[in-house]
């Protein structure tokens, strides 16, 4: 190797690893705070969380990649040109082209790895992590009670608070205690109390209710030993009243369970369906499958519409449908308004059923299709993702040798700039696939054959040593085109004169 070919990779590596950290650490918070709420008031462990970092971590190094390899490029070449040492090499007779060699290799070999990561890693990382963000998003919420307002998480229960003190005493309690059958026998048990206070034992699985100084009132018309009591009214009749008890207590003691309150992991083979769980040769055979029952049940829709009909049509040799004579007899023959009524009917009632019948059947094509485009989509993004990386090298090394600047400023921007510009337009061309306006190849390609063309023209103006980025020229373009205009301006004052 030799000594420029060093100096080259040792001005990319360290923008890299800084670049390709931080772009992770942004993605990584962007998808953090998206699902904040979901994470607020859940009683995890810190590793239920570092597991989850770590699987969104590895989900958002495809994407992080790119934007990776296109920073540190252009930070290379431009520190290069910034300090003239790019300078240096040209006028030593070696042309921009075999400078950029060695990262070529290197961007080449990022691919590589981004390719064999998207189809590898990141399927097994989605599962891993979306199936954890379902279980605590379905984890509910810590035991939190708010003065005045009941609170109705814990099953069974419905509680209610005047004051809390700082010694975690309560102060004016009112518990709604539910059984199975509260939505037909509504509030059975109430529980009052002066105050008291709320534990939990045995590493938070069971929580503990003490209250002091209060009355428990029960409603007993539910239990089976209840017998009614029949009080005698005025004008002979008698009214039925339930078993109704009160009972004071000066200390009183509940236990119930806080095992809804866990975390429960689910069975991760309900996540699997999804197109991001999977590689490709799962992609690939999910597609077929698809398209194969898509076209299976096109063929089968003229067979099996016949069932809607109340007279069945003729069938030539070949399976297609032919005229029948017998239409014409029937059509002509007389018949009586009653039997007219009812043919009428009966036509309606067929006719309804056919459209019934192609409806749901075009609905269910439509969904076969739509399901085969995503996982095709899936498949040619497995490979554009990882082709990204060497198209972003090729639009940032020769902007960095343009533009002649390194540090996190111009660069920062221009790379934000085409990353958004590759976010667009494949979010684009992925729409117009789901769209039937392109087909999916042309659309999942659309983003990187944009970019790969505006590299190659990139890399033409850095060979010629083109002055594209700089002011004085734009302002001189402009100096000429006022210039051209006067002239012409007073030509035709003269001429009219």
């Amino acid at each position: 190797m030799k000594k420029l070919d060093k100096l080259i990779l040792m001005s990319f590596w360290g923008p890299f690893i800084i670049t390709m950290s931080v772009v992770v650490f942004v993605f990584l918070m962007r998808i953090m705070i998206f699902y904040i709420d979901d994470f607020v008031s859940k009683d995890l462990g810190i590793t239920d969380y570092a597991q989850l970092f770590f699987f969104f971590s590895l989900i958002t190094v495809p994407t992080a990649l790119p934007l990776a390899m296109l920073l540190s490029s252009l930070m290379a070449f431009g520190n290069l040109g910034e300090f003239f040492e790019l300078t240096a090499i040209k006028s030593a007779g070696i042309s921009v082209v075999r400078a950029m060699a060695p990262l070529f290799i290197v961007a080449v070999g990022i691919s590589v790895f981004s390719f064999f990561f998207n189809d590898r890693v990141s399927p097994w990382a989605n599962l891993k992590g979306y199936s954890l963000l379902y279980d605590i998003k379905t984890t509910k919420a810590t035991l939190k009670i708010k003065e005045g307002i009941f609170y109705n998480d814990l099953p069974g229960y419905s509680i209610k608070v005047d004051q809390k003190q700082e010694n975690g005493k309560l102060i004016g309690m009112v518990i709604y205690k539910h059984n199975n059958r509260s939505y037909e026998l509504g509030n059975t048990e109430i529980i009052l109390a002066d105050s008291g206070r709320m534990y939990s034992i045995n590493e938070n699985r069971y929580l503990v209710i003490e209250l002091y100084n209060g009355t428990r009132y029960t409603d007993e018309s539910g239990s089976a030993s209840s017998r009614p009591v029949y009080i005698a009214a005025p004008g002979g009749t008698a009214s039925k009243f339930s078993n109704f008890s009160r009972n004071s207590f000066r200390h009183y003691r509940l236990t119930e369970s806080l095992s809804s309150f866990g975390m429960k992991r689910t069975d991760e083979g309900q996540f699997k369906y999804h197109e991001f769980m999977k590689n490709i040769t799962d992609l690939t055979s999910t597609a077929d499958s698809l398209r194969n029952s898509y076209n299976e049940t096109q063929k089968n829709l003229v067979s099996g519409s016949q069932q809607y009909y109340s007279y069945n049509y003729r069938e030539g040799t070949d399976k297609t449908i032919k005229k029948g004579k017998w239409i014409d007899s029937l059509l002509t023959k007389p018949v009586s308004d009653s039997l007219k009524k009812e043919i009428l009917l009966n036509t309606k009632s067929a006719s309804n059923s056919m459209l019934s019948y192609t409806k749901s059947q075009t609905d269910y094509l439509q969904t076969k299709l739509k399901d085969a485009t995503k996982y095709e989509l899936e498949k040619h993004h497995k490979y554009t993702q990882a082709l990204s990386c060497l198209i972003m090298f090729l639009i940032g090394a020769p902007l960095g040798a343009i533009i002649k600047k390194g540090g996190f400023g111009v660069p920062v921007l221009v790379s934000i700039l085409f990353f958004i510009l590759l976010y667009v337009l494949t979010n684009q061309g992925d729409k117009w696939v789901k769209e039937g306006l392109l087909v999916v190849p042309v659309g999942a390609w659309m983003a990187n054959t944009v970019l790969f063309l505006a590299g190659v023209y990139f890399i033409d103006r850095a060979k010629s040593d083109s002055r594209l980025f700089e002011k004085d020229v734009y302002q001189m373009f402009v100096k000429r085109i006022k210039t051209r205009w006067a002239s012409r301006f007073g030509k035709t004052q003269l001429i009219q004169s």
